[in-house]
């Protein structure tokens, strides 16, 4: 049975609660962060897979259409269409547009990631076998994608209304990255297509950062052996980073914005080394965030991550 660590799943359902309660966001707000998680998954989704090009320079790209020098064209086509693609997103998102994930969806995705670089096959699914570098999973075979894509679907209508959205995202997740429906784009498809899951259940966007790389696919092979918890708990956190970030910016002052330190800072004034609270941290043992390469916690949150451990002894 897969463990979605209890903690973690109430601190996040509590954040989501408390975004929920701050609707109709402020559309002023809503705009700026709406832009800078674009840019920011963007980076860090084609950045997961090789593009070359910085945060700054996928600002520059996407929004002032500068060309880097020194800099492949592909690099640039795929920062314009990942951008393309998280825009087609938002539009079904806000038309509420339920059940949409399909195999024409997740396939209109793929067409968008991968237009101008594979027009033959964008979109398209594979007509032959691929391997995967560096990864011991091997594809299932081209004749087996047609079926494959079609038990996914089912099994997404199946799970829909059992699961919670980030265990259900994460998953399908997986499973679509696991069949490798396509030559090219598999792995930023099914990061928009976990996405649209998590923002229709009322979760803002959620970015696996390129920094966490080598965890993120260490959670990946460990699902392929059909273990998931990993895999979840990796994406749950990840939710927890961006409801911490929009939450930073809405909550109204009144309400006390909490003060968000580098776990230096908190060591400083705790009897913990900065190097155990980042294991706090990693593990999802203390409610923490990323930003950039940078874990921020709070005093109240060690101060919570000391008192479940105070009860779980007694």
């Amino acid at each position: 049975m897969l463990n979605f660590d209890k903690k973690l799943q109430k601190r996040i359902d509590d954040k989501l609660i408390l975004l929920n309660s701050f609707r109709p966001l402020p559309a002023s707000a809503v705009k700026k962060l709406r832009e800078q998680f674009e840019i920011e998954m963007t980076y860090n989704s084609n950045a997961i897979e090789g593009n070359s090009l910085t945060l700054k320079e996928t600002y520059l790209v996407i929004n002032e259409g500068i060309t880097i020098k020194g800099k492949p064209l592909k690099d640039h086509l795929e920062a314009k269409n990942h951008k393309e693609a998280l825009d087609y997103l938002y539009s079904l998102v806000e038309a509420d547009k339920k059940n949409t994930v399909s195999e024409r969806f997740i396939r209109s995705l793929n067409q968008i990631v991968m237009q101008d670089m594979d027009k033959l096959w964008a979109g398209q699914y594979r007509n032959s076998g691929v391997i995967i570098g560096g990864a011991d999973h091997q594809p299932p075979e081209a004749l087996e994608i047609p079926r494959l894509m079609r038990n996914l679907i089912a099994w997404l209508g199946e799970n829909q209304k059992k699961m919670h959205p980030i265990k259900l995202a994460s998953i399908l997740h997986h499973k679509l990255v696991f069949i490798h429906p396509f030559f090219d784009g598999n792995g930023r498809t099914s990061r928009l297509v976990m996405n649209i899951i998590l923002m229709q259940a009322g979760f803002p966007l959620v970015i696996v950062l390129k920094n966490d790389r080598k965890r993120y696919y260490q959670a990946l092979a460990l699902a392929d052996k059909g273990e998931y918890d990993s895999f979840v708990n990796f994406i749950a956190r990840a939710v927890e980073r961006t409801l911490n970030i929009y939450l930073k910016v809405l909550r109204p002052s009144k309400k006390g914005n909490e003060k968000y330190l580098s776990l230096a800072e908190l060591a400083r004034d705790s009897k913990f080394t900065e190097k155990y609270l980042n294991k706090l941290a990693r593990s999802g043992k203390m409610e923490a965030h990323k930003e950039g390469r940078n874990w921020l916690s709070s005093k109240s949150a060690l101060k919570q991550y000391l008192e479940n451990r105070e009860r779980a002894r007694k």
